[in-house]
């Protein structure tokens, strides 16, 4: 009887330790999931607040304020339907411009404002991301005009 408790209690230290480490992998991946996010939907108070995320759309044309620090930039995320005001303070990518595509990881505020920490624009005249594009024909579909706040 002595060798059936010990393969039952090996059996259960292995099970205690494939329970462990799938925890740790699960917490893993749930702290590094970012989830994307239109500007409408951030209206609509769908995305999390002071939790990452990533916001897409389009730079509003005249919404690009630089400090003058050269670092800071304020600019406004539209999906043609509702706005988000974002602030990133780093170096810019090349491409960002004015009415073009872009997505922003970061924290929206309890003041809604989004802090990106990283801006990423796209890459030549026919690529958008998926995410913006798509949020886009959504916004374009339903046949809404821009609002402001």
């Amino acid at each position: 009887m002595k060798s059936r408790y010990k393969r039952l209690s090996i059996i259960a230290v292995a099970l205690a330790g494939l329970g462990g480490a799938t925890a740790l992998v699960l917490n893993a991946f749930q702290s590094n999931l970012v989830f994307f996010f239109s500007p409408t939907d951030v209206h609509q108070g769908k995305a999390p607040v002071d939790r990452v995320f990533r916001v897409g759309g389009l730079v509003k044309e005249g919404s690009v304020k630089r400090e003058p620090d050269g670092l800071t930039t304020s600019f406004v995320i539209t999906d043609t339907v509702q706005i988000v005001p974002a602030v990133y303070t780093g170096i810019l990518p090349d491409l960002f411009a004015e009415g073009k595509g872009v997505v922003a990881d970061g924290k929206l505020g309890s003041d809604g404002m989004f802090t990106a920490n990283r801006v990423l624009a796209k890459h030549d005249e026919n690529y958008m991301p998926p995410e913006a594009a798509h949020a886009l024909e959504k916004a374009k579909e339903a046949g809404k005009t821009l609002k402001t706040y």
